[in-house]
């Protein structure tokens, strides 16, 4: 990781009106020492707990960080509460965490594997996000199928056919 720029932040409401959540707006200097509007993806240390995210855009020319309820509850923060930030640009900003359900079924199907590589970084994490987001074994496991499956066709891995 690059050397890191640290701040503090209040957690806060924000978002998009249609998916509201929770968010850190970054301070003008911080988002100039990142590279400015060209940093996308970054790598995040709250609480001691590191989170690869993506700056989102904000009227005006800022940046924020979402973070969803369940970031927040495995990091241990909520709504309100300030934050010592540490954030350095991501340098692999294309990797993707892979659920392990996901992970055994590309490598059990190279041609999915060789697929699901074709795809933008954007793309693989909303495939990895729909097999993790699963609560049971079982439907990750359905899911990490069915996904590897229609990529291994060469379908798109979330319009029906």
């Amino acid at each position: 990781m690059h050397t890191p720029l640290t701040f503090r932040a209040q957690l806060e409401p924000g978002g998009p009106s249609f998916m509201p959540t929770q968010t850190i707006v970054l301070p003008a200097e911080v988002l100039a020492g990142l590279g400015g509007k060209a940093a996308k993806r970054v790598l995040v240390s709250i609480q001691g707990q590191e989170l690869r995210l993506g700056l989102l855009p904000l009227e005006g020319g800022g940046r924020y960080l979402m973070l969803n309820k369940d970031v927040c509850r495995a990091v241990g923060i909520e709504l309100g509460q300030w934050l010592d930030v540490a954030i350095a640009p991501d340098p692999n900003p294309d990797h993707v965490d892979l659920p392990d359900e996901l992970a055994e079924a590309l490598a059990a199907w190279p041609e999915a594997e060789a697929a699901f590589q074709r795809y933008s970084g954007a793309h693989r994490r909303a495939m990895a996000r729909l097999v993790a987001e699963a609560k049971q074994t079982e439907t990750r496991a359905r899911r990490a199928v069915t996904l590897t499956e229609r990529l291994a066709r060469g379908l798109h891995p979330f319009r029906g056919d």
